[in-house]
């Protein structure tokens, strides 16, 4: 029993700590089971509010979404553009279209552009996931927008319903309208809506071009049932960027895109790799048969838009339904397109190319483009997408602007212009006449645009400093060499010169030239694209740039290029050819290659390059052709410019003797007034034969070499263009009987300038001193030259109009009224004399003139092409006179 009993006692001492044991272990489950449900309901909890937030979000975003409209699913938005003034100048986007449905699209093209565009497009609902997902990736490696991994039906609705404008609230409204379109459509009637809605830029020139089977009528001459494969690929290429891969205007890189496309289609299976090789071995220039099309007015200016458009909000003009506020001048773009019209009696041939740009000095705004002569309408573009050397051009931007800015350099700073000097590594380098005239001042320096004083200049500046000028004016250099002082690189576009030079006329801000002020999206949310100004520089280095600037423009290389009564500044820039290239096409020593001249004044800059595309035997600039560029500047300043707006000097500079300099800076060679001496003897004959007043005088010939004269006149008391004269004579053209003219002469040196000397001619007793009108000419008939043989009244100036003694515009006597037999006549005479020695006519034409029909070396040799108006006689240069170039 008692065994028993130990035995239960010990059973139950055995039990308890047993017992005890087990406690914990039954509570430590319960404990963590209560854990988890903790964390579940929290995880719930969070998951549900971030599901509500997110299907808050989206409703958010897509609240405002574009119904599907089935109209505007159908047809590409044609868009409008407008002027300046809120005109509207053209709406582009409606024509060149034609529709095809899906059973007319042959499966070449359908396995083209879906191989290329979206290879998953049959199994998505509208929305590529992974495609997403791979653009996230690139997103976050690029930054959002870099690639938006869009399907087709995504396209299609972008295209037909939303802005191009990259943010999240337009991708979201993207996906869900996309994932409606393809719950009410089907994959196949998708797929005619985006191939009847596509862009295919603009053929060669002309309206946009929509729609496979219009691109295929435009680029091959075909109907789309016979489209082939490596056609096909082209096309399906062109979509990601229709005028990058025009092939019309781009053929090498729409080959190059084409065959990426037929990779596209090899590796997919829709196509073998003997069809891969047969056609990725076929040219584009046999493919394409592209016939020009009539451009739009405008045309020029209109690429440039559509090019920025896209460039700044990624918008396809022609389709998507937007309103482009331009910064077009309609009156000044038709000075321009008059311009580039001109025949050869202005240009020297058809192979001759001008491109220009026109643009608001203070705002930045182009007001027109001169794209090109003879180019192809939507094609390349001289005034923008040109690289050529700037030459002396760039003198104010990589030497003399950095040197005011950096060093404070006053216009009297003197610098060496040595003839015996060499590049930091030793190379020898001279100026174009091969000659140096020792210290002279930046001013004069840059006025005769002397080459080793500019390069100097930028030694001491430093390389990276002029770098970083020139980047602040929007011209962006990878490397600097000490060349580049005087243009030694490429390249320069006229629109990018034309922004520079800008800052120097507006107080030294820059901003960047555009085209487009605002886009109005077709959801009604707007972009503005105005570029945001900055300062560039300092306003006394923008000032006194400007002010030497003035004196390119009055007495140094510039003067071809003056208008008179315009406060204006500009510099020249000219480029030669290699040794190499002279001897290969047989050019004459001081052949031009470029030909440059940026001209501003408060309210207007204008930037002219003008040359030949390619090199071509007797193909080249010379003395007369390179001063083109001048003539189409001063034209078009004078036609533009505000004759009221005038430089104002900051407060920041002061005067010295003529000279300007930075105020509290330490003073920078102050100039010592010296005695510069003047012309002497001067001597005066009027000419009835050639209609010129010649004039000679005297001057020590040990100065003659760096001494210009400027000779200064007015004819009954309207001033004329001055002539800057490297030589003691000059001639005064275009006098007729019963003229005052008042001369004066002004001897120029690097120093300063003389006493100004001064003379009058009085042909006020000479009118018509001959009762049979003829004046001296030889011909008692007075018929030398002149188309009215035998009329009394030839060669007097009331022959038109006895009460005001001006001739009569429509006498055919017009163009000769002094009877002169060597007048050329080319205004309204038929039998003028073509060895005019250089005086093209009494009034200048309203047309170009014909070749042989103005001076000894015909219109070639002409010096000025200005609109009839009674200032013209005024402004003629004779072709003898030695005018320093």
């Amino acid at each position: 029993m008692s065994e028993n009993y130990r035995s239960r006692e010990e059973r139950k001492k055995m039990e308890k700590p047993n017992n005890n044991n087990h406690k914990p272990k039954s509570s430590s489950p319960k404990k963590r089971e209560g854990l988890w449900k903790r964390i579940t309901l929290t995880i719930l909890t969070i998951a549900v509010v971030c599901i509500l937030a997110g299907i808050g979000t989206f409703y958010y975003l897509v609240s405002d979404a574009p119904k599907l409209d089935p109209k505007k699913l159908q047809d590409p938005l044609s868009s409008k553009i407008l002027d300046k003034d809120g005109n509207v100048i053209a709406e582009v986007g409606t024509e060149q279209r034609t529709k095809v449905t899906y059973n007319q699209i042959p499966k070449v093209v359908e396995n083209a552009f879906i191989d290329t565009e979206d290879v998953r497009f049959y199994q998505h609902k509208g929305v590529d996931v992974r495609r997403i997902f791979g653009a996230i990736l690139a997103n976050v490696t690029g930054g959002f927008g870099s690639e938006g991994g869009s399907t087709i039906t995504q396209q299609v609705v972008k295209n037909s319903l939303l802005s191009s404008k990259k943010t999240i609230r337009r991708k979201v409204q993207e996906w869900y309208l996309a994932f409606q379109l393809e719950q009410k459509y089907s994959k196949q009637q998708i797929l005619e809506m985006y191939l009847n809605k596509v862009y295919f830029s603009n053929g060669a020139g002309g309206p946009g071009v929509y729609g496979i089977a219009k691109a295929c009528q435009t680029y091959f001459n075909k109907d789309l049932k016979d489209i082939t494969l490596p056609e096909a690929a082209m096309l399906a290429g062109m979509v990601q960027s229709p005028n990058n891969y025009n092939p019309a205007t781009h053929p090498q890189a729409a080959e190059n895109r084409r065959n990426i496309v037929l990779g596209q289609m090899l590796k997919y299976g829709s196509i073998t790799q003997e069809q891969f090789d047969k056609a990725k071995a076929i040219p584009m220039k046999s493919l394409v048969h592209v016939q020009p099309q009539e451009s739009q007015p405008y045309q020029a200016f209109i690429d440039e838009v559509v090019k920025e458009v896209k460039q700044e909000t990624g918008a396809d003009i022609y389709t998507e339904g937007l309103t482009v506020q331009t910064t077009l001048d309609p009156k000044a773009q038709k000075e321009a397109d008059d311009i580039t019209n001109r025949g050869n009696g202005f240009y020297p041939n058809d192979d001759f190319q001008a491109g220009f740009t026109l643009t608001d000095t203070k705002t930045g705004e182009i007001r027109a483009i001169g794209a090109g002569r003879n180019a192809a309408k939507g094609g390349f573009n001289y005034a923008t997408d040109i690289q050529r050397q700037p030459g002396s051009s760039i003198k104010p931007i990589l030497d003399y602007g950095p040197a005011i800015q950096y060093l404070k350099w006053s216009t009297f700073h003197q610098i060496d212009d040595s003839s015996n000097f060499h590049y930091s590594d030793g190379t020898p380098v001279n100026n174009w006449d091969k000659k140096g005239y020792g210290q002279m001042s930046i001013r004069y320096a840059l006025e005769q645009s002397r080459n080793i004083p500019a390069i100097e200049t930028l030694q001491q500046v430093g390389l990276e400093n002029a770098r970083g000028f020139a980047d602040g004016l929007g011209i962006h250099l990878n490397h600097i060499y000490e060349s580049y002082a005087i243009g030694g690189f490429d390249g320069v576009s006229p629109l990018q010169m034309a922004g520079a030079y800008a800052a120097f006329g507006n107080g030294g801000v820059y901003i960047k030239p555009h085209a487009v002020t605002k886009v109005t999206f077709q959801d009604g949310t707007e972009q503005d694209l105005t570029p945001k100004p900055k300062q560039a520089m300092s306003d006394y280095t923008a000032y006194m740039i400007t002010d030497m600037l003035r004196g390119v423009v009055k007495s140094g290389t510039g003067t071809k290029a003056r208008v008179p009564g315009l406060d204006m500044a500009g510099k020249t820039g000219t480029t030669n050819y290699d040794q190499a290239t002279l001897a290969k096409f047989g050019f004459p020593s001081n052949a031009t290659h470029d030909s440059w001249f940026v001209g501003y004044t408060p309210d207007v800059t204008v930037s002219v390059w003008t040359g030949y595309p390619i090199n071509k035997t007797g193909e080249y600039l010379g003395k007369n052709s390179s001063n083109i560029a001048k003539y189409i500047a001063r034209d078009m300043l004078a036609a533009t410019a505000d004759y009221n707006s005038r430089f104002k000097q900051p407060s920041s500079v002061y005067e010295n003797n003529g000279e300007l300099y930075i105020k509290g800076e330490k003073v920078d060679n102050v100039p010592t007034p010296k005695t510069i001496k003047a012309p002497s003897q001067v001597t005066t004959s009027f000419n009835p034969v050639t209609s010129n007043i010649d004039l000679t005088w005297n001057y020590p010939a040990d100065l003659l070499p760096s001494t210009t004269f400027e000779v200064a006149y007015d004819v009954n008391g309207q001033k004329a263009t001055p002539l800057s004269i490297k030589d003691t004579q000059a001639s005064i053209p275009s006098i007729m009987p019963g003229d005052k003219v008042n001369i004066s002469i002004t001897a120029i040196t690097a120093d300063g300038r003389s006493s100004t000397v001064k003379v009058s001619v009085n042909l006020s007793n000479n009118v018509n001193p001959n009762p049979n009108g003829n004046n001296g000419n030889p011909n008692p008939n007075g018929n030398n030259g002149n188309p009215n043989t035998g009329n009394p009244n030839n060669g007097n100036p009331n022959t038109g109009d006895p009460s005001t003694g001006k001739p009569n515009t429509g006498n055919p006597n017009d163009g000769n009224p002094n009877g002169n037999p060597n007048n050329g006549n080319n205004s309204g005479g038929k039998n003028g004399n073509p060895n005019n020695n250089g005086n093209p006519s009494t009034n200048p034409p309203s047309q170009p003139v014909k070749p042989g029909n103005s001076g000894t070396t015909g219109l070639k040799n002409q010096t000025s092409y200005i609109k009839p108006n009674s200032q013209n006689r005024l402004n003629n240069s004779n072709s003898n006179n030695k005018i320093v170039a």
